[in-house]
C-alpha cells in the first residue's frame, strides 16, 4: 500500500496525496463541505498537480462501490454469520451524547455493555482498534462488536443523558 502524505488546510479541508506509479502522484482534497477535488501531478511535486475533477458528497459512495468499498461490508456481515451470537453495528456519537469529550475508558463503554469498539470513524479518518485513551467526539461512529444486548445496551449508553 502506497504512503499517504496528510496536509491540514485550514478553512478547506484536509489534502492526501501518495505516488500512483509512472513517477506521477495523485491527491484529493476532502473539502469541509463534503466534496472531494482530484488532483494528479508529478511525484515530486504536490504544489503543480493539476485539478482533474470533483466530487459532490453524494457522488463519493458510488466511486467507494466501484473501487471495492461494499467488499469490506460484505466480509463484516460474513463473520457474523460464522460467529454464532456476535454482532456488529455502527453507532453514532450525537451531539449532547455523555460519551462525547471522554475517552473509551471513562466512557466505559465494554465495561457497562460488554461490547468492544473495534473502530471509530471521524470524518474522513478511520482509527482501527482504539486504546482507552481515545477520545470520542460528537459525530463519532463507533464500530462495535458483541452480543445483540450488548450493542443494544451500548447504544443506550451514547444516548443517556
Amino acid at each position: 500500500m502506497a504512503q499517504v502524505e496528510q496536509t491540514p488546510l485550514p478553512g478547506v479541508g484536509v489534502r492526501y496525496d501518495f505516488a500512483i506509479g509512472e513517477g506521477r502522484r495523485l491527491g484529493v482534497v476532502h473539502h469541509q463541505d463534503g466534496r472531494k477535488e482530484f488532483y494528479l501531478g508529478l511525484a515530486g511535486d504536490p504544489a503543480e498537480a493539476t485539478p482533474v475533477f470533483t466530487l459532490g458528497e453524494d457522488e463519493v459512495p458510488t466511486l467507494v462501490e466501484v473501487l471495492g468499498g461494499s467488499r469490506v461490508t460484505e466480509k463484516l456481515a460474513r463473520l457474523e454469520e460464522f460467529v454464532e451470537g456476535l454482532s456488529l453495528d455502527w453507532l453514532q456519537v450525537v451531539p449532547g451524547s455523555p460519551v462525547a469529550g471522554a475517552t473509551l475508558a471513562s466512557a466505559g463503554i465494554r465495561a457497562r455493555s460488554g461490547v468492544s469498539v473495534v473502530a471509530v470513524l471521524r470524518d474522513d479518518r478511520t482509527y482501527p482498534a482504539p486504546g482507552p485513551e481515545f477520545g470520542i467526539a460528537a459525530g463519532d461512529t463507533l464500530v462495535v462488536v458483541g452480543t445483540p444486548e450488548g450493542l443494544a445496551a451500548a447504544a443506550g449508553i451514547l444516548r443517556a443523558g
